[in-house]
This record gives structure tokens, sequence and C-alpha cells, in this order.
């Protein structure tokens, strides 16, 4: 990075972050039918901060690429498309409080900041399901997605993954989210032209849990 502003790459990086973009792009046209990458790569070039922010997105292992295009605001929207959660964003609790809860096996991290610090923010459930239309993502992991206020309240907080052929939403629990060992992962969206950014590993046992869980609830 370049020396007086820390969100600015360095013209090599720059290059290769391009080139490595424009591959991932070419290869997999069936998330961006229609765009162009001559359109993409011409805004992506005179927006370093957001340059700066896929950069963070590739160098954690996200994968991204372009899933869409905003037409009423001409930003280019990318999402992690790597097959299973980024490998340098994994074991983190959803937020702050969730990792000031944890008493033991407490992870360096937590989602919610982790995102704010890139310059992104945690893809909705909504936008989840939109991710699992391009692709099979998180056979294997999961990934914590944002969660509404009114949940978040009440202690709990929402991971997604890919399992029997569909995706499966669950709430993780206060109890779970503060003394489970187990932590989850996050995927993150940005949006990519004149305006500002936006926007897996606990077993599946954990998930056969809850269910149980909320079985003896209702009874």
């Amino acid at each position: 990075m370049t020396k007086g502003n820390k969100k600015q790459l360095t013209p090599e990086q720059s290059k290769e972050l391009i080139r490595t973009l424009e591959a991932r792009f070419e290869q997999n046209m069936n998330r961006h039918k229609g765009l162009e990458w001559a359109k993409f790569r011409a805004k992506m070039e005179v927006n370093t901060e957001k340059l700066w922010t896929l950069n963070e997105m590739e160098r954690t292992g996200g994968e991204p690429d372009v899933v869409g295009l905003d037409k009423k605001t001409g930003e280019y929207i990318f999402y992690d498309c790597s097959a299973e959660s980024p490998k340098g964003r994994r074991s983190v609790c959803y937020d702050l409080k969730a990792l000031e809860a944890r008493k033991e096996h407490k992870p360096k991290n937590n989602a919610m900041d982790m995102a704010a610090a890139m310059g992104v923010e945690l893809l909705t459930e909504e936008q989840y399901r939109e991710l699992q239309k391009l692709g099979n993502f998180d056979l294997k992991t999961l990934s914590w997605v944002k969660t509404p206020s009114e949940i978040r309240n009440l202690g709990g907080a929402i991971f997604c993954d890919r399992r029997y052929g569909g995706v499966a939403a669950c709430v993780l629990r206060r109890t779970l989210l503060s003394l489970h060992p187990a932590t989850i992962d996050r995927r993150d969206p940005i949006r990519f032209g004149l305006g500002a950014a936006v926007d897996r590993t606990l077993a599946d046992r954990l998930v056969a849990g809850l269910a149980l869980l909320e079985y003896h609830q209702k009874r």
C-alpha cells in the first residue's frame, strides 16, 4: 500500500488485482450476463478506495466477482464468490457484543467489525439467497448474514448455508452465541460505483441441535 494512504494500492498491486478480477469475470459469465468488463474496469480504475476494498476481499480469500448492476445508481455489485467461506475470515463471532460475552475459546475478531474495516457490509439473507442462485456455495461451511435488529436485540444472530439442495437460514440463540466454542464465518458484498460501499465453521450437529431445541420448545 502507498505511504500516507493505507486504503490505496500501489500501481503494481492494482494491476495484479485487475488481472485477477478480469480472469474471474471471463470465466464466470453466468454471474453477470449482459455486463461488459471494459465499462466496469474504466469505473474501477478511478475509484482507488473501492479497489482497495476489493483487494481486501481478495486477500482474505473471498474471490469477489461482479454479480449485478444497479441501473438507478450505476453501481456494480460485487459478492464473495468463493465456493466455501473465505479462509481469511473464518471462526469469528457475529459482533462485538457476542465476542465480549464469550468466556472461553474467544476468537480474535467479529464479523461486523471486520466488514466495517474493509468498507463492506454483511450479506442480508435475501442477498445470500440471490448468491446461491449463481452456484452452490457453503456446502461445508456456514456464513453469518446481516441480522435484523429485532432478532439481534433478543440475543440471536442469523447464519446460512446450503444443504439438501436448498438454502438453510437458522437463528443462533444467545446461549450458543456466547458460550459455544465454535464460531461462524462471513461473506460480504460491495457496491462499486460513484456511491458509498455497501454491502462459515459450525458442524452439522449444531444445526441439528438447534432444530431439536426448536422442536422441544414447541411441544
